[in-house]
This record gives structure tokens, sequence and C-alpha cells, in this order.
């Protein structure tokens, strides 16, 4: 490969090296010729005097993003809508992870796309990003571990897989300009932890730089994070390329290690004060303010992953996935993510059970959030629908009062559906509470159990509020849950509410209205069917928090979210360092609403026989998990380190591994052995990694909160 690729540098002019960098504009938009594939994001040049084609880029994290429609054919090129990253990190289960990877590479492979623009790796710093959907978690092992299975599946299939935002992308507000201002130490162990840790297991193809400074450089111009760090510290082999539009200065991308410019033309989207990237780059090495031999490294770099790519091997792409063997492994994956907050001796429910909803999602049930981390699937199963596919006894005249409701509110100007300038959706969210007291009467005495949906999208581009109707219930979802649980209660008769959301919301200051709580996340087009069978025990569920809920906004220990100045930030300051998330909550003793790693079962289970043992450089852990109630069920096995004091602060336990078992029927034992590297227990320090001496405490949970087994190793 190093010498094919030399061999096609070598015969490249100068001008042919610069357009290889830059992408050939946005396809199909402005006056850009569309793409083979609709709807993909980028495309690069092709060179056909070399055989070199161009390769296409398409979103996302959720599922392939392409246009299901087009006019030249008539024909529909629909992609399996995945569960959201969030959910796919309360699995625990790297396995499915990777299948899910596997099954959208299946469609990138056969919609005749090279490289997937997922997964999304950032850190939910603070609750209200608002692409928190489209990352994983709040925390670096965690997200490290589930993303690098992802890759893993994506690139099984013959095609690549583009990390992205490198790095410290937080947030969307001010996202082009924001300077993001972050410790080395919290840079280290917590946001380029999770890069870190694919970059080394799954080596993906790609990486994006993101959009935002970092301590005063664009992540796209910045020589330490993309060569320094990236390539010469984790042994990175693969291509950079840009987030679209991103940085100011093509030539400090490539100066920085940034080998492509994306999506190219910038000075079509952002008029101001930018320029034609390939003219600047040949004004740049004429001038001999830019080394040919930089352009040649950028340039293999390139090549050694393109080659790899379907379009440079001819592949002739199908057009015809597997989308029916996907969607059932979609399935598999939101039934796995899903998270029981509480359960106050309700679920499972039998089929009997005849059940009043309420809620207009029950409906409009959201699959996913907007923007690049949108889909395009041929249905999608809403909850209402699920809900009776499960078997369940709904009670149809409310249904039909929610349907005309949503329809007449839909047609009225304030609550009209809108398409945002990239085609992207904007659904505002109905009033909830517009029944009467007599429909809730009538109903709470025809129904043996009420269920309210809560639902919440959020998407790229905008980030979410700390107001009612966003981050806190609205007054109207507030009223309607009393009004249903004071009707429902009064008659002995039990209510659940299902969060249908993307990303976290308050809940301590209603939960004691009701009964259940299943945190239904987004889960893609078979969001209903998966509720359903949960609801009624098909399914144990069996996800867990990957993500703090706190008891109310102003406990979280980002407090200047989203910088300043605040109506049009220009820097953000991580002050809280590396306390993110339960780092915080558990060292500082904030109590949270459900902690980082909770969730509920069905059934209970048992932890035994904690064993561990030094080996080498490596620690040997082994236990028992035993399900001692009469559910067959998994369970989520977290391992936490709590560090001796030493020169530097710690948290007061930090995860380094976790296991989720396989299903385990009643009374049925699974023995857990899991290794962790003594490299995994270093803290950074000044410029290095250093390995404190002293005793160590391992701690094994349920939870970050529910420790069942303790440990401790002396390290000298």
């Amino acid at each position: 490969m190093e010498e094919k690729c030399e061999d096609i540098i070598s015969k490249m002019t100068v001008e042919e090296k610069v357009s290889f960098l830059v992408g050939i504009g946005m396809p199909g938009i402005f006056d850009n010729p569309p793409s083979k594939v609709d709807g993909v994001a980028g495309e690069t040049h092709s060179i056909d005097r070399l055989k070199i084609p161009s390769v296409r880029l398409a979103d996302g994290p959720a599922g392939l993003r392409i246009k299901p429609k087009r006019e030249e054919t008539g024909e529909t090129y629909y992609a399996t809508a995945f569960p959201i990253a969030s959910m796919l990190a309360s699995t625990w289960n790297k396995e499915v992870v990777e299948r899910v990877g596997m099954a959208i590479g299946n469609e990138t492979r056969e919609y005749g796309v090279d490289i997937l623009l997922a997964p999304a790796l950032n850190i939910h710093r603070n609750p209200l990003c608002g692409r928190n959907f489209e990352y994983y978690s709040e925390d670096p092992v965690l997200s490290g571990e589930i993303a690098a299975a992802f890759v893993k599946g994506v690139q099984s299939q013959g095609v690549g897989a583009c990390v992205k935002h490198f790095v410290a992308n937080e947030q969307e507000t001010g996202r082009m300009q924001i300077d993001t201002l972050v410790s080395q130490r919290a840079l280290r162990e917590i946001y380029l932890k999770a890069f870190e840790i694919v970059v080394r297991k799954a080596k993906p193809w790609s990486v994006m730089s993101a959009y935002n400074k970092l301590n005063g450089v664009y992540c796209s111009q910045n020589y330490w994070l993309l060569t320094e760090v990236l390539r010469k510290d984790w042994g990175f082999e693969g291509f950079v390329m840009t987030d679209w539009y991103a940085g100011d200065n093509p030539i400090e991308q490539i100066k920085a290690g940034n080998d492509m410019i994306m999506p190219g033309k910038a000075y079509q989207a952002i008029p101001f004060g930018r320029k034609d990237e390939v003219e600047e780059i040949l004004k740049a090495v004429a001038s001999g303010e830019l080394k040919e031999q930089l352009l040649d490294q950028a340039v293999k770099n390139i090549l050694r992953v393109l080659i790899k790519t379907p379009s440079f091997k001819n592949y002739a792409y199908s057009n015809k996935p597997n989308l029916t063997e996907n969607a059932k492994i979609s399935y598999e994956a939101g039934c796995e993510g899903v998270i029981l907050l509480k359960n106050d001796m309700v679920l499972p429910i039998s089929l009997d059970t005849k059940l009043a909803v309420f809620g207009t999602s029950q409906l409009e049930t959201i699959k996913g959030g907007t923007g690049s981390g949108d889909t395009n699937p041929r249905y999608v199963i809403n909850i209402i629908d699920g809900l009776k596919e499960a078997g369940l006894r709904i009670d149809e005249k409310l249904r039909v009062i929610y349907e005309n409701y949503i329809e007449k509110m839909r047609q009225t100007e304030e609550y009209k559906i809108q398409q945002l300038p990239w085609g992207w959706p904007l659904i505002p969210l109905l009033p909830q509470d517009f029944l009467s007291d007599e429909d809730i009467e009538r109903f709470a005495s025809s129904n043996d159990m009420a269920l309210l949906v809560i639902s919440r999208t959020s998407g790229e581009g905008y980030d979410r509020k700390p107001e009612k109707g966003d981050f806190y219930l609205s007054d109207d979802e507030i009223n309607l849950i009393n009004r249903v649980s004071s009707r429902f209660h009064s008659q002995g008769k039990k209510v659940i509410v299902v969060l249908n959301i993307g990303g976290v919301i308050e809940i301590a200051s209603w939960r004691d209205k009701i009964d259940a709580i299943v945190l239904l996340w987004q889960a893609g087009q078979e969001t209903g069917k998966i509720l359903g069978d949960i609801l009624v025990g098909k399914v144990n569920p069996s996800g867990k928090l990957p993500t703090t809920f706190p008891k109310d906004y102003n406990d979280i220990p980002s407090k200047n979210f989203p910088g300043e100045p605040v109506n049009d930030p220009l820097t953000i300051s991580y002050d809280e360092d590396i306390y993110v998330g339960y780092r915080y909550y558990d060292t500082f003793r904030v109590e949270p609403a459900y902690e980082f790693g909770y969730g509920l079962s069905y059934t209970t289970f048992r932890y035994d026989n904690l064993n561990v043992s030094s080996l080498n450089n490596s620690i040997k852990i082994s236990f028992e998990i035993k399900n001692v109630g009469s559910f067959a069920g998994k369970e989520v096995a977290q391992v936490y380190i709590k560090a001796p004091l030493g020169k530097i602060g710690k948290p007061l336990q930090e995860l380094k591994t976790f296991h989720k078992t396989k299903l385990l029927k009643p009374g049925e034992v699974e023995k857990i052995e899991v290794r962790l590297d003594l490299s995994d227990l270093r803290s950074f320090s000044g410029s290095d990694w250093i390995l404190e001496k002293g005793e160590y405490e391992l701690r094994v949970g349920s939870s970050s909160r529910d420790i069942r087994l303790r440990s401790r190793i002396l390290l000298n």
C-alpha cells in the first residue's frame, strides 16, 4: 500500500494534490452538482487520469443519512433508524453495539457511501447540549468502549468510520467561534480519553477535527492536538478531516496535520472573509509558505484510506441493504437500552389490562434528534401502535381524541411543522393539558391504568434551555400529570410515565406523583414496538444510565454554560476541570435524582465471591452474579476505582471497566472476569501520566452509588 501511494503521489501535479485535499462543496447545494448518492454530506475530487475516484461521505450516528427519494429513478432508498447514541451507551453492551455498527456499515456500503461520519464522541458535560443525543456518555471509558465497538462493526463491512468532533465540542451555541478553555489534566483524563480508546482499540479510518478553538487555537489548526497527540502519542494512521466549514485558515490546517478540508468551497456558505481554499493553498505553495512535502504527507494519509474504500475498488453497490435484518438489530439494541427508573409494583403489566394513554407523543413519537444525526427510515412504529402490537388493550376513544387534536393543532400557524434551511424539521411541542376533568374522570373509570408520554427533541445547531418546556416540564405537562394521577389514584389505579426524550430532564419534583417511569429515549424506527414488549414483560429492561440525572439544573457542575458573553459566547471555561458528571456528584456529595449507572430490572441480582490479584502490569478481577429473582434478565456490573490520597486530587471514584451479563434465568449464575492495566489507574499531572503509590479500593456495583463488592490492592 505504501508503495502504491508513493507511486500515485509521484504522478500528481501540485494542482491535483491540492484539489485532492479539498472537498467538492456541499453536493447538490448552492451551485454544486448533486452526488450519485443524493443526500450525502460531502464528496472528494476524483483524478480520472490516475484512476482515483471520488469517495462519498455521509452522516450519521443513528443510521445512514441519505435522501430516500430520487427523482431520476422514482425509487426509494430508505435507511434504518437506529437508537440514538445515548441509548446505545445505555445498553452497556459492546457486542450489541458492534452489531449495530455492522448493520449501518452494510447500508453505508450498499448505498454507495465510503465513509460514515460517525460515531460522535463528545462528553455529556452539560445536559443542555443540543447534540447530547448523538453522544454517548458523561464518562470517557463508557463512551470510548461503546464507540470502539461501533467503529469495529462499521469497518468490518469494508467502509470507514469517522470519529468526531475532536475535541471539546460540548455545545452548539457559538460552536464555530467558541474558545474552549480546559486544563491539560481534564483534556487528557476526560475529553481526549474517549477518543484515545477508540483510536487504539478500533483504528478508525478517519477523525474529524472540531469547530471550536482549544485554548486559543482552532482544533482544525492545532498542531499539538492533531500531530503531537493524535499521531505521535496514539499512533493514529488514518486521515483527519475538518468539520464542515471549520477553522479560518486552510494553510494552517494543513500545517497542523488536518489532511482534508470539508466540504470545500467555504466561501459559498460563509462569505465573510472566506476564499476558495484551493486557490489559497496553491498560492501558499507557490510562495514557499507551505512546503510541498506537507501536501505529500496529507495526500498519503488520505490515499492510505481511500485505497480501501468500495469506490476505489469499483464495488458494484446494490442499493439493496438488508433492511429487514437490520430492523431486528435496531429493535434488539433498543430493548437493551431502555432504562426502568421507577417501578412501584406496576410493571410488567398483564395483557388484559385496559390502558388509557395520554400525551401527544403516543402518535407523534420521536425516533431521534434533528440535524446530521437524523435518519430517513421506511417506517417508524409510534408508541400507540407498539402497545397495540404487544397485545395491550388501548382505549380507542382516547386515541381518537388525541388524533383529532393533533391534526387540528398542526394546521395552526403557531404549531405548524416547519422545515429548517438544511431540510431539518422543526416540530413545536403541542400543549398537553387540553382534556376536561370530566374526560379524565371518565377514562379513569373505564380503564385499569394510565400511561402518560412526555417527549422532548433537540438537534444540531442549537442548545436546549434550562426552562419550563425543555429541561423542566411545562406547566401544562405538570397539570396533566397532576390531574391524571389524582383521578386514577383516587380509584386505586396506577400511572406510568414514559420518557420519549433525547437528553436529561428534571424528574425529582414530580416523580412521587406517579408509580413507574420508563426512560424510552429515542429508539429509532422500532420505538413503539420496543416499549410495548418492555411493558408486557416480553423483554426485561436492562439499560443503565450513561449520564447523571440531577435533581435540579442548579446542581450541575458546569455552571458557566454556554460561556461568555452569554448572548454570543466567545469563550467557555471548563472550570469544573475533571469533575464531570458522577465524578462531581460523588466527590462533593451532591445527591442526584438518578445516579450514573442506575437502572432497575424486573428481577434482582446478587453479587458474590470477589477475587482480586496482581498479574505483572495488570489487575485480575473476578466475581459472580446470580439472578435471585423470578424473571430472566441481564445485569450490568460496573467496576470503579477509588484512588488513595496522593500528590494530586482525585474524584471519589472512577469507572474503569464494565461487563453486561448474558440473559440469566432465575437461579442462574455467571462468573465474570475482567482485567485492568495498571496504566488505567494513572492520573495526568503537569506534562505526564503518573501512577500514585498507595492502597486502591476496587468497587464492583450495580450503579455508581450501589456498590455491592469491595476489595483493596496495594501498589508500592
